[in-house]
């Protein structure tokens, strides 16, 4: 019988999965990352709080097989809650969990896995992992459940681990299918919503986390437009986001839109709606799954945030750790520190962060 590490969050897909595996003939061992518990914040929801660890170990009771508790609170605070606060001191926008799934999911967890002597680790993620002959080896492809695929996240997952990769959901295209399994087990998880909060942020309100975890707090300044007129004032450069355009507090002869943050002039830059639109990016911390280094360029539709539709593009080597991403139609609001992810079809290439 192979032996599964299964992640648990405590809700209704990771526990899902726990049954699918199980009946698949999996001998299952269930396991629930302590990552984050600050005994002052009223975090109750999310994967990595003090719930989410009971509900997981409910459901491994009901379903009998076996739960740990893995304490990953140091590595977590060093490589997602410094990197958040990190991004943000220099106008950059950090996606938590595309950090958290690299570093601890896939990385801490998988190697617990194979202490374990476990065959394979598995979690609740909608995606797919299959053998493609074209490539000669395991790839990582979108879920049947475009509206619920997370492949955007799994980008940095090291090419080495997605043959032993499972994800159980990977069929399922309709998310009441899979609250009406937990409902037929008699789990309490079933109707439990699904999280949409970045776990480690009290009330989502992350500007209050900031300014209590930053050295320095910020600065007030300048709201400019691209030709070096100032059209009001910020708060703190945190505050704004590419793409903004309410809570300016600016009064100008058209709508202005946040299109650029200054670090160093500590500015706000505003423009028009069509100066947010741009054909072109650079990307470094690349992850490719398909081939260890892109040696040429290729033709790619690419994501430049999860909630983005894909866009046809050309992906060019510059330097070892660096691309460049061509657009054929522009792409509004590009953001530094956010990913863009590539796609062969529904094959995931890879991707990088924006610089």
């Amino acid at each position: 019988m192979k032996k599964v590490l299964l992640g648990m969050s405590g809700g209704v897909d990771s526990s899902v999965s726990a049954i699918l595996l199980k009946e698949a003939g999996y001998e299952v061992i269930g396991a629930t990352m302590e990552l984050w518990q600050d005994e002052t914040a009223n975090v109750e929801s999310g994967c990595c709080s003090l719930s989410a660890v009971y509900d997981a170990k409910r459901v491994c009771d009901k379903l009998g097989i076996p739960h740990y508790t893995l304490n990953y609170k140091e590595e977590f605070k060093k490589y997602v809650i410094d990197d958040f606060i990190k991004c943000y001191g220099c106008t950059k926008t950090p996606n938590p969990c595309i950090e958290c799934n690299k570093h601890i999911k896939f990385d801490l967890f998988y190697k617990k896995a194979m202490e374990l002597e476990c065959d394979y680790i598995s979690t609740g993620h909608y995606a797919k992992t299959e053998f493609a002959e074209e490539y000669n080896q395991y790839v990582l492809k979108k879920s049947n459940e475009v509206a619920k695929d997370q492949t955007y996240f799994l980008y940095g997952i090291p090419k080495e681990v997605i043959p032993k990769m499972l994800f159980p959901l990977q069929n399922y295209a309709d998310k009441q299918e899979v609250r009406n399994i937990a409902e037929k087990h008699g789990l309490l998880v079933a109707k439990k919503p699904d999280s949409q909060e970045v776990c480690f942020i009290p009330n989502n309100k992350y500007t209050d986390f900031l300014i209590q975890n930053m050295k320095n707090a910020p600065k007030k300044g300048n709201i400019v437009t691209k030709k070096g007129e100032i059209v009001g004032k910020h708060n703190g450069l945190i505050y704004y986001t590419i793409g903004q355009r309410k809570g300016l507090g600016i009064s100008y002869k058209e709508p202005l839109y946040v299109v650029d943050l200054k670090e160093k002039e500590n500015q706000v830059i505003v423009g028009t709606e069509e100066e947010l639109y741009k054909k072109e990016l650079y990307a470094n911390e690349l992850n490719f799954i398909l081939f260890e280094e892109l040696k040429q360029e290729m033709k790619v539709t690419a994501k430049i945030r999860y909630r983005a539709k894909e866009a046809e593009a050309k992906i060019i080597p510059i330097e070892k750790d660096k691309i460049k991403v061509e657009f054929e139609n522009p792409q509004r609001a590009i953001t530094k520190g956010q990913s863009v992810v590539f796609y062969k079809g529904d094959i995931v290439v890879g991707g990088g962060k924006i610089l």
